[in-house]
């Protein structure tokens, strides 16, 4: 064979594989891109159930709610009874007596007005709200001295 036939069939075979290497390119380029559609297409798909798994919560939650809301109605609306006394009577302990008193006011229009009206009072342990050993130690210092005084 000769040089410049050989020349020429490597110039072709060059070209055949330039040729293929330029497909290949494009082919590989065409599907990286219907490789990130795809992915963006799972991507939305996930969203899509995400949104309707979260659509369904929301309505069950809603559906809860408004049950709550009805039984909360319902419980308002009957009388209380005998067992929620008891039962307050267990959480809180018996009740302690308690002492009555009316008020009274000297102007006789009022006085009509307000006879039915009653104050309930609770005695205080500790009357002034301080420590009863500052009255002792300060009722003990105003009698040294008064008792200074007279000496």
């Amino acid at each position: 064979m000769s040089t410049s036939k050989e020349l020429e069939e490597l110039g072709s075979k060059k070209a055949v594989l330039q040729a293929e290497s330029r497909s290949l390119k494009e082919e590989q380029a065409n599907l990286e891109e219907r490789t990130k559609v795809l992915e963006e297409e799972i991507a939305i798909e996930q969203l899509k159930n995400d949104n309707r798994t979260s659509r369904d919560a929301i309505s069950n939650l809603k559906s809860k709610v408004d049950e709550l809301e009805q039984r909360l109605k319902e419980t308002s609306r009957t009388p209380q009874t005998e067992t929620t006394s008891q039962a307050q009577t267990e959480i809180f302990g018996p009740s302690q007596p308690k002492q009555e008193m009316t008020v009274g006011i000297l102007d006789e229009t009022t006085m009509e007005e307000t006879e039915d009206e009653t104050l309930t009072a609770t005695p205080l342990e500790n009357p002034m709200g301080t420590e009863p050993e500052k009255y002792s130690e300060d009722g003990k210092k105003q009698q040294e001295k008064k008792k200074r005084k007279f000496l």
